[in-house]
């Protein structure tokens, strides 16, 4: 491993010394890579466009960042800006010097590639969302193998520079963002097969995201008993982390999982409210639809910049569990329900 692990450090560097003027793409690759934009912006949108989409975007980056969790508790992978500081395989020699950047100093375990997974799983998601939708619309033979060779590549590229982003910010080694990838395309082709997540019942919602909680946390505890301690990285982030700044909690396993379990939660109320049922009757045309689309994105905009205090961390765990649950309320039901009712209002105006 220490060899594979050089390798990696070695591509880091020269990706870091080659390529420093693609800094800024590689920072917006790794933010849009973070399954927060499939929550807040890609989720809206598709929603509204095409509900079973939205859906499957949900399940898919829920069960897998659920799956990338449990693997890096098994895998426990390094990360090069630790591990270039820690390792004796240099030996007397100077080790490869790697810079760190505001998004570096991920604390849990490197394999698999968070990132990697997401993206993956997302854009494959979107890509045979719109394939499927050409589909239904029966395009011409050409035009639709065109476009199925342009999505694909386009996807190929934009993970491929998820990756790099991943290996150039020395957050991961090239072989734990190349298991993401497959590994995400694997959740997502399984869960995308599963028809029932179109149709689940509130009671599947809370068993599940009771379930998986459990599990990680049943996990965690066993292992804890036999004397694994599965936050180990922590030290690691804190103690070779540039700036302590830079150390952020949203990043750790905990977090992580709260998140996820807050968004697939909220789900499950938003499409079991009794306000989403009274909207789901109505006939909506599409400017309704892109009016619900810009109003939720604005919403979230600003829900996004709640932040809370990390100096109790119940509270912070569960505040960060609401947050997520209201960030899939807001455009499933709280939204399409208040223009709902701002559209009847001016109806009845004009009536009298």
């Amino acid at each position: 491993m220490d060899l594979l692990h050089s390798w990696g450090v070695e591509l880091a560097a020269h990706l870091q010394t080659e390529y420093s003027t693609y800094k800024g793409l590689f920072s917006l690759a790794s933010a849009v890579a973070d399954l927060h934009t499939a929550f807040f912006f890609f989720f809206p949108i598709w929603f509204h466009l095409r509900r079973d989409t939205g859906l499957r975007l949900i399940w898919v980056a829920v069960l897998g960042d659920w799956l990338n969790l449990v693997l890096k508790w098994v895998l426990f992978g390094e990360r090069p800006y630790w591990w270039v500081h820690e390792t004796r395989f240099y030996g007397e020699g100077s080790a490869p010097v790697l810079q760190q950047f505001p998004i570096t100093c991920e604390t849990g375990p490197g394999s698999p590639s968070g990132h990697a997974m997401g993206a993956a799983g997302v854009w494959y998601v979107m890509v045979t969302a719109l394939l499927s939708a050409a589909a239904e619309e029966r395009c011409p033979p050409l035009f639709y193998r065109f476009l199925q060779i342009s999505l694909w590549i386009l996807m190929g590229l934009v993970v491929l520079v998820v990756c790099m982003s991943r290996v150039y910010m020395a957050a991961h080694f090239p072989h734990q963002v190349i298991a993401g990838v497959f590994t995400g395309l694997l959740v997502a082709e399984v869960v995308s097969r599963e028809k029932w997540i179109y149709s689940a019942s509130m009671k599947k919602y809370f068993y599940m995201t009771f379930f998986l909680t459990s599990f990680a946390v049943g996990f965690y505890l066993l292992l804890k008993v036999l004397g694994v301690d599965l936050l180990w990285t922590m030290a690691k982030a804190q103690k070779w982390c540039m700036k302590a700044e830079w150390v952020h909690l949203d990043s750790t396993p905990f977090a992580s999982l709260l998140r996820n379990m807050g968004t697939l939660f909220g789900l499950g109320l938003g499409l079991h409210s009794p306000l989403y049922t009274e909207t789901k009757k109505k006939k909506t045309s599409t400017s309704f639809k892109i009016g619900c689309i810009i109003v939720s994105l604005f919403l979230l905009h600003l829900l996004d910049g709640w932040t809370f205090s990390s100096e109790n961390l119940t509270t912070y765990y569960l505040l960060s569990f609401g947050k997520s649950a209201v960030a899939l309320l807001i455009p499933t039901t709280l939204v399409p329900w208040a223009l709902c009712g701002i559209c009847k209002g001016k109806r009845e105006d004009k009536n009298f």
